[in-house]
């Protein structure tokens, strides 16, 4: 597929009731791994652990890095890619125009809690960027209302989520993404006042198992940086046991 294809088969798989899972990765390898999953139909980057695999703070590594990664995962599978963008590196339309010549074909641009007119604003260049290059971006808005503002009473931040969210939407983002633990009942009410199809959430514990999630009309399901912590978990108990006279356990899979 062109790229212009493969962005409009992302914003498809966004908007088809089905519930978009992707599996976060950080590297060649890991995107190689996922992707060859039949199950696989698309994936997202983790802009957190590319940066620890990098070895920054997470939002601390340059753009150059993170754009060069997400850029050799894209080239490596033939499933759509989207990329965690952070805020956009204080240049949203300059970084989505770069993140497409890379193969990128949808990304995550955080608010992080900025003035709305300024959050508004970046998604509006990021949008307008995508257009120029002639693809249609699927661009998974980010707020931080929860996760930055969770002290607040549960309606202030539903509220804002809401008001943030259907900004974005107006704008022309294709999804908004709402990080945080909460539970069926927000869920039910962000998904009433955005429309379903419309709400990212990312799998923890304490949200609902994808197929409620489904149900209740979510769009898409990430996992950020718990896929790395994961297969690092992984690694760690598999020192551990070899250095205790272990050995190698039988069905290693080679997937490099």
């Amino acid at each position: 597929m062109t790229l212009a294809e493969t962005a409009a088969e992302l914003r498809r798989l966004h908007a088809a009731p089905e519930l978009l899972q992707v599996v976060n990765v950080w590297d060649v390898v890991s995107a190689r791994a996922v992707a060859a999953l039949p199950e696989t139909r698309a994936l997202a980057t983790a802009g957190h652990s590319i940066a620890a695999s990098f070895g920054y703070a997470d939002g601390e590594i340059p753009v150059e890095l993170m754009l060069d990664m997400a850029g050799r995962i894209a080239r490596a599978v033939e499933v759509p890619v989207s990329a965690d963008l952070d805020d956009g590196y204080g240049a949203p339309g300059e970084t989505v125009r770069r993140a497409i010549g890379e193969g990128i074909v949808g990304a995550n641009i955080e608010d992080r809690l900025k003035p709305l007119t300024e959050s508004v604003a970046a998604v509006q260049a990021a949008v307008a960027a995508a257009e120029a290059e002639g693809v249609p971006f699927a661009l998974n808005a980010r707020t931080d209302a929860w996760l930055r503002g969770r002290e607040r009473p549960r309606e202030v931040w539903i509220a804002d989520v809401v008001e943030r969210g259907s900004a974005y939407l107006d704008a022309g983002a294709t999804s908004v993404f709402v990080p945080g633990v909460f539970g069926e009942a927000e869920i039910e009410e962000i998904v009433a006042a955005l429309g379903e199809q419309k709400l990212a959430l990312i799998g923890l514990p304490g949200v609902p198992a994808p197929a409620r999630l489904e149900a209740l009309g979510v769009a898409r399901l990430s996992y950020g940086p718990t896929t790395q912590r994961v297969a690092l978990g992984a690694l760690q108990d598999l020192a551990t046991d070899l250095y205790s006279g272990g050995v190698l356990p039988d069905g290693i899979r080679a997937l490099n």
